[in-house]
């Protein structure tokens, strides 16, 4: 009997754990104050944005830098709608206008490859910025807009929602016959075009669904700021941190972005409160230290320990 119990328990334990989780998380900001609220809100937005990424560069190995295209498509969304629609329907319309773009984006640049998909995809970037500004000067009339704002705790919520979901989409691509036939298309393009996968089918549509997350996202934290302009919602800063998060817990494991995301986000928070003129200084020391050794990641750190402990067992 203490045999068959401890055996349900190594299973039940895994199973229960999210859900354990997910009520922890829906009753937490009734005992929290609002700056920590803040604070978590931050860590969803960059769990979204780096386990969205990841959906599609992660095994795919192209190396997107239009994160801020779509968060920022995101943003203005929320901006622009934001009086007339509801809060929700508002989310969704950013997620779906990402998801747009980002479907006419892969259909003209997923046929690039390397360092030319990485450059194309800042350029998408950059130039959505300069011709929301040239709109918004020369059209419109305007510098920024106004945004309707949302309360803490509502951001919280429809945060935690999105990363919910986001993990569960990243969850089924890795498990799934089309996360296999993206790690495929990473390892060997010609070989998974030969053995009938569908090659620029599947990474156009494991693009656009990582940009719908992105996009809701960003109609989501545009709530939080009274004001918004194209500096600030395609920011640069939205392109790279997703890449720099995903490396540093490692690419390959979701609980590896996850980490990633929450201790770079918390260090980023520490250092700018604590050496405010320093901050990217020594952020950008991290961050390079983390590149140059720690190539895998954190999750690569333990995957080593596991091997060695396995190895020295054996002996």
């Amino acid at each position: 009997m203490p045999t068959t119990n401890s055996a349900a328990s190594k299973w039940l334990f895994p199973l229960l754990l999210p859900f354990i989780i997910i009520i922890l998380a829906a009753i937490i900001p009734r005992f929290l104050r609002p700056y920590t609220i803040i604070s978590i809100n931050n860590i969803f937005m960059y769990m979204a944005l780096t386990v969205s990424w990841a959906i599609f560069s992660g095994p795919t190995g192209y190396i997107s830098l239009a994160s801020a295209a779509f968060f920022g498509i995101g943003i203005y969304v929320t901006a622009v709608l934001g009086d007339g629609l509801s809060f929700l329907t508002v989310i969704a319309f950013g997620g779906f206008a990402s998801f747009l773009l980002a479907l006419l984006t892969g259909l003209s640049s997923l046929r690039l490859r390397g360092m030319y998909f990485t450059i194309f995809t800042f350029g998408l970037s950059e130039l959505i910025r300069h011709s929301v500004l040239w709109w918004e000067v020369n059209i419109t009339r305007t510098v920024g807009r106004l945004v309707v704002s949302a309360d803490n705790i509502t951001v919280y919520y429809a945060m935690l929602t999105i990363v919910l979901l986001t993990l569960a989409m990243a969850y089924f691509v890795n498990n799934s016959k089309y996360g296999l036939a993206l790690l495929a298309i990473g390892e060997s393009e010609e070989a998974a075009d030969h053995i009938g996968i569908n090659v620029n089918g599947l990474k156009i549509v494991a693009f656009a669904i990582s940009a719908f997350f992105m996009g809701a996202a960003g109609a989501t934290m545009a709530t939080r700021w009274t004001y918004i302009d194209p500096s600030i919602a395609f920011n640069s800063l939205f392109s790279f941190m997703p890449v720099l998060m995903a490396i540093f817990g490692g690419v390959r494991r979701i609980y590896g972005q996850i980490i990633g995301a929450t201790v770079l986000t918390l260090l980023a928070d520490m250092l700018i409160t604590t050496f405010p003129y320093y901050y990217n200084l020594l952020y950008g020391i991290i961050l390079v230290a983390v590149i140059l050794f720690l190539p895998e990641g954190l999750t690569g750190i333990r995957e080593k320990m596991t091997k060695w402990r396995k190895r020295a067992l054996v002996e």
